[in-house]
């Protein structure tokens, strides 16, 4: 008889040989006899793949899929979730790592809320510095409509706190289309995910569950690294645009994926530095071409409720001629 899994553990790893021990060790701290743990080689180039090859005999439901070519994170999670034979699902990322019982615990909890999915704080890790990250939403273990959760637009919401490993997700989500990432997104691609979520799912928790350390600073990070794969999150919020406005309250949600995807713009603007120069200048001209993109009322207010310095720095790029795909200025 096939032994029944109850929680699938999805982790991918690319070139984290400095950490991805410690991550071992912690999901051997937290394993169970109905735990898996699906562990996905995205290619890596460094000591990565022997680490796991070694770990994986002596780790209780542990699997090892090995991808031929690098596909990113988004893609390394799909594969994972395609593995999955859990009831309930959650992720990690190779170079973090958990408390000891964290995992039990967290299943504890979406099993006696009987939710579509649970969302929990985080401890993030900066060298020796140790902070708390919180779910921007201040019921606590209680169900939740995920649609009344994505606003108000003008403050830091659930839809805002897009780490899918923080947090834990019924099978039947893979079954409603809901939890796969945009293949082949190498930057933001947990912001059309959360956004599908909250959208499409019909109950949600929050629970003040810490178990989960990560690492801020890592220079083999993406975040870390300004080359033009950094620039994904256009496509990514170009996505969370185009899925919101089909929404059947579309006029609703809208004013809140135009506001963060302009502060998300901005941001990436306010240290342009960090890129390379011919990302730098891909980075104005995409931004320009997504400000015109959107709805333009709902920009025009978007802009209007933000500090000065950011509306200013958007507002001269919305005026910004950007280069079609015809070698053409556009207006």
């Amino acid at each position: 008889m096939r032994k029944v899994v109850k929680l699938s553990v999805i982790v991918p790893f690319y070139n984290v040989q400095t950490f991805a021990p410690d991550m071992i060790r912690s999901i051997r701290a937290n394993a169970r006899s109905d735990f898996e743990f699906i562990l996905v080689n995205d290619r890596a180039t460094d000591e990565t793949p022997k680490i796991l090859e070694r770990a994986v005999p002596s780790l209780p439901g542990a699997r090892l899929i090995s991808h031929e070519r690098n596909g990113g994170l988004a893609t390394a999670r799909n594969t994972g979730i395609d593995a999955a034979r859990g009831e309930y699902l959650t992720f990690l990322d190779g170079d973090d790592w958990l408390a000891e019982g964290y995992l039990p615990r967290l299943l504890d909890s979406i099993e006696s809320l009987g939710t579509d999915f649970v969302r929990t704080d985080h401890v993030v890790c900066h060298g020796r510095k140790r902070t708390i990250a919180r779910v921007p939403q201040g019921r606590r273990g209680v169900r939740l409509d995920p649609r009344e959760a994505i606003l108000p637009a003008d403050r830091s919401t659930s839809v805002d706190y897009a780490y899918a490993w923080a947090g834990i997700y019924h099978r039947r989500l893979v079954d409603a289309g809901l939890l796969h990432f945009p293949d082949g997104l190498r930057t933001a691609e947990d912001r059309p995910w959360i956004w599908r979520l909250h959208r499409e799912a019909k109950s949600f928790a929050v629970v003040g569950l810490l178990g989960v350390f990560y690492r801020r600073g890592v220079t083999t990070s993406l975040t870390q690294i300004g080359d033009i794969r950094q620039l994904d999150f256009i496509r990514s919020f170009d996505q969370v645009l185009a899925e919101t406005a089909a929404d059947p309250e579309a006029d609703r949600f809208m004013p809140k994926a135009v506001r963060t995807y302009c502060a998300i713009i901005a941001h990436h603007l306010n240290s342009i530095e960090r890129f390379e120069p011919s990302v730098a200048r891909r980075l104005k001209t995409l931004s320009a071409a997504a400000l015109k993109a959107m709805p333009q009322d709902v920009l025009t207010e978007a802009l209007d409720s933000m500090d000065v310095e950011r509306s200013v720095r958007l507002r001269r790029l919305r005026r910004r001629p950007f280069v079609t795909g015809t070698g053409k200025a556009a207006a």
